[in-house]
């Protein structure tokens, strides 16, 4: 991997263990004052020792155990308790209001010799600035860089691993979570994968207790994958051209699962769509200009770019992810107010497994 960078860079390696506390020990500087003032944690914690957690819990070590032990770790090096870790990487599943929100833009060329995914992170404003960059090494596993809220599972914003996995994560606010496996665990899940297959597998037979849109491409795979992972069912689409995404399901069929779509994320959405069809026209795919699109601040309705301190959602735009993804591997580019602040290359494994 070759990389630049402006934002801080955290290399992580070990157990499942001994990566959450290295997780949690960089969070700490910023974690307690994260916590102080989120609207979204206090809403949080009233849930503590309620039975659903707990079940949720149990799921999560029925099927990932060593990520428990990841996010048991990062308590550990948050000087947190456990039980309330694991119950911030449990919000989307407890609250509707959690401030995690997102656009991604997903395109193929129509020979299918690139394929692009790019992707605003929308967050808590607070953490402008106070998020990172990790790459994590575990054992055994094929490894990743992404972006890391503080005390966060790292998988639920933007990623790629070397395996030359790329996934982007879409918010969904789901009415009624049920007993399964936390949607943040199942997105860091994504990114132990060795092939588009083995992520598509993951979300299709995992039971999820909420659910997330994930945008999921590999290099050395000409698929491009639109997946909305909920409680009820795993709706997959490939991407043959283009395709847009805010926080609410819109594929065939989710009209039977009960969501909130807040009024940015449908606004979103709609600038989004009238975007789009312009793009399609050119030949070969500009990059520059599917970012172009995630830096529209619309002429009416909210925006896709995201800065207003009063955001109904009190989401900000935190950074912007472009991912070009080709037969040699992943291009990973990520730029904050318009500026590219980091620049990497993650190259397709030689020994590559079954896609």
């Amino acid at each position: 991997m070759t990389s630049k960078q402006d934002l801080n860079l955290f290399q992580v390696s070990g157990e499942p263990y001994e990566i959450g506390y290295r997780l949690g020990e960089i969070a700490r500087p910023v974690f307690a004052d994260y916590m102080e003032q989120s609207s979204a944690w206090r809403a949080v914690r009233c849930w503590r020792g309620n039975p659903f957690v707990q079940k949720m819990r149990e799921a999560a070590h029925a099927h990932f155990p060593a990520l428990l032990a990841e996010l048991d770790g990062m308590a550990a090096g948050l000087e947190w308790s456990a039980e309330d870790v694991f119950l911030w990487n449990c919000r989307g599943e407890l609250i509707h209001n959690a401030p995690d929100g997102c656009t991604t833009l997903a395109a193929a060329e129509t020979n299918a010799t690139a394929l692009f995914i790019a992707h605003n992170e929308d967050g808590d404003p607070f953490l402008r600035e106070r998020c990172a960059m990790v790459d994590v090494q575990p054992v055994g596993k094929p490894g990743f860089v992404s972006f890391y809220y503080p005390g966060s599972l790292p998988g639920h914003t933007f990623a790629a691993n070397r395996a030359g996995i790329a996934q982007a994560i879409n918010n969904l606010r789901i009415r009624t979570p049920r007993v399964g496996v936390p949607r943040m665990i199942l997105a860091r899940a994504v990114l132990d994968a060795a092939s588009l297959d083995e992520a598509l597998q993951i979300l299709r037979t995992v039971p999820s207790a909420s659910g997330f849109h994930h945008t999921l491409g590999r290099a050395g795979d000409a698929r491009l994958f639109s997946v909305e992972a909920t409680t009820q069912r795993c709706s997959v689409q490939r991407v043959s051209r283009l395709s847009g995404h805010a926080n609410h399901m819109i594929h065939p069929g989710c009209e039977a699962e009960a969501q909130i779509v807040t009024d940015s994320s449908r606004d979103r959405q709609l600038r989004v769509e009238a975007l789009l069809p312009a793009l399609a026209l050119a030949t070969p795919l500009q990059p520059a200009a599917l970012l172009d699109v995630l830096h529209d601040r619309a002429p009416t309705g909210l925006p896709i770019y995201r800065d207003d301190p009063l955001d109904p959602d009190d989401e900000n735009t935190l950074a912007t992810a472009l991912f070009e993804i080709g037969e040699a591997g992943v291009s990973m580019k990520i730029f904050r107010q318009q500026q590219c602040a980091f620049d990497t290359f993650i190259a397709r494994p030689e020994r590559d497994p079954k896609q």
